[in-house]
């Protein structure tokens, strides 16, 4: 693997090109599917690049959730009001850097772009899963998936569930369904897709991108196109990049993602003179939840402190385990409240008659877990959390002994991830130089492309399928009319 920007090629070195057509799209995940068959609603002459044998890229491997609000057909249908202002409020409060124009533009399209979504040919279901769990266990269409009803979010923007699955049961790569039907309308608008050929370098003619190099097995060729809109993934396969821009990566984590998500398409962008933003953002987890009882106990790092709140989506919690001292921290639960993670990637350390012998066994400070548990268990028992202000619902003493700990630090327990920083991009999805100005004739979409899913502890389940269908149409209708 490299961490190389691959060379440009010089328009008027070309002698023959294999292809003209207006909009070239390298890489058929959910951003490069949905640019290439809004480029040819458009109608634009669409030719797509696939490395793999197949289309489907990492969205393949997903669950299905896609974030969408402001009042959907699923929201109405289940009784949540839901404004593009509360969504946009929202947004805005999770992220980093906000990007008020991309956000804004997503929540009041994101009706719109729902019903897009099943005119390609099926339903999210009418129904809603109230629990706490990564992701529905059967076929609901909708469930909360990040951290709207937890504090500081919930005084910012008012809560309301967006996280719309496709209706296939659990975490079943449901995507997989929507790449199928956005291969369908590719097929019925004539978008050309070549499959085990890899875009190689940039065309440029004066600093405008005016086509691409190819290679599929021993053969090579360029493309001349008015457009390329690069859709080739994040970097989370890229041993050298992570360790560069995400070293909590790098460490011990399983990653999360498919073989091409290995940077070539940022650092294409990058040779054209595009910048990154968000390079050093991940998306890192490892829930303990479900089930939620386990999210009234404690969550201490090794000095015995709470740094999080503990109902807070399994991302955000990670996030912050990330930042404590050597990246450890403890989940502490009494008796009446412990019960084994549905799946086991958080793994229970022990169980003690005291929590003095807890703290010592832990390596915590003397007096320190004891002072912090006291604290929150006097509050608890009130249905108050001055700290860290949890929902009533997961405020429960952890008096009754014995106390367990699950362990929920890196190398402990089994954490996964994926990239979100990329390339800077328009609202359009055009490529932005350092300075703002944009580089004619190229576009990214989906997880090269750094939009509004670039703060890992603001992620929501849903995001990266969300923003990269929806950026991606823009890009590919913007590119067609361009």
């Amino acid at each position: 693997m490299s961490t190389e920007i691959p060379e440009t090629v010089n328009a008027a070195d070309v002698t023959s090109w294999s292809d003209e057509v207006d909009v070239l799209v390298i890489g058929f995940g959910i951003a490069g599917g949905c640019a290439a068959v809004s480029a040819a609603a458009a109608g634009a002459r669409v030719l797509v690049l696939e490395r793999a044998a197949a289309a489907g890229g990492t969205t393949s491997m997903a669950g299905g959730h896609f974030y969408l609000g402001g009042g959907t057909a699923v929201q109405q249908a289940t009784g949540h009001d839901d404004s593009p202002d509360e969504m946009y409020k929202y947004l805005v409060a999770v992220s980093r850097e906000p990007e008020h124009d991309k956000i804004r533009a997503y929540c009041d399209g994101s009706v719109e772009h729902f019903n897009w979504l099943e005119d390609l040919g099926f339903q999210f279901e009418r129904s809603y899963f109230p629990g706490k769990a990564v992701i529905q266990p059967n076929t609901e269409g909708l469930m909360f998936t990040g951290n709207e009803k937890v504090w500081p979010f919930k005084d910012q923007a008012v809560p309301a569930p967006r996280g719309h699955k496709v209706p296939v049961p659990g975490d079943t790569g449901g995507a997989g369904m929507v790449i199928d039907l956005l291969l369908k309308r590719a097929d019925e608008l004539g978008v050309q897709i070549r499959y085990e050929t890899g875009a190689t370098a940039l065309v440029l003619d004066n600093g405008a991108v005016v086509g691409a190099t190819w290679k599929r097995f021993n053969d090579t060729g360029a493309i001349r196109a008015k457009a390329v809109v690069i859709a080739a993934g994040g970097f989370v396969m890229n041993p050298e990049m992570v360790a560069e821009f995400t070293p909590k990566l790098a460490e011990k984590p399983f990653v999360l993602g498919n073989t091409y998500d290995d940077g070539l398409g940022i650092r294409l962008g990058e040779s054209a003179g595009g910048a990154t933003k968000h390079m050093d953002q991940v998306f890192i987890t490892a829930p303990a939840y479900p089930p939620s009882l386990l999210l009234t106990g404690i969550i201490v790092n090794k000095l015995g402190q709470r740094f999080v709140a503990e109902d807070s989506y399994h991302s955000r919690t990670s996030g912050f385990v990330m930042d404590q001292p050597d990246s450890a921290a403890f989940l502490i639960v009494d008796e009446e409240h412990l019960e084994r993670p549905e799946v086991p990637l958080v793994p229970l350390i022990d169980g003690w008659e005291a929590v003095e012998e807890m703290e010592a066994a832990l390596g915590i400070p003397e007096g320190n877990l004891v002072a912090t548990l006291n604290r929150y268990n006097e509050y608890a028992a009130r249905g108050e959390d001055p700290d860290f202000h949890k929902q009533p619902e997961f405020l429960a003493p952890q008096d009754k002994g014995p106390w367990g700990a699950f362990d929920l630090s890196l190398g402990k327990a089994i954490y996964a991830g994926f990239t979100v920083g990329g390339l800077a991009t328009s609202v359009d999805g055009q490529v932005l130089h350092e300075d703002g100005s944009v580089i004619p004739g190229l576009y990214a979409a989906g997880a090269c492309a750094s939009n509004i899913a670039q703060d890992g502890k603001g992620y929501a389940s849903g995001t990266q399928l969300g923003e990269g269908s929806f950026f991606g149409r823009r890009a590919g209708a913007h590119a067609a009319r361009a």
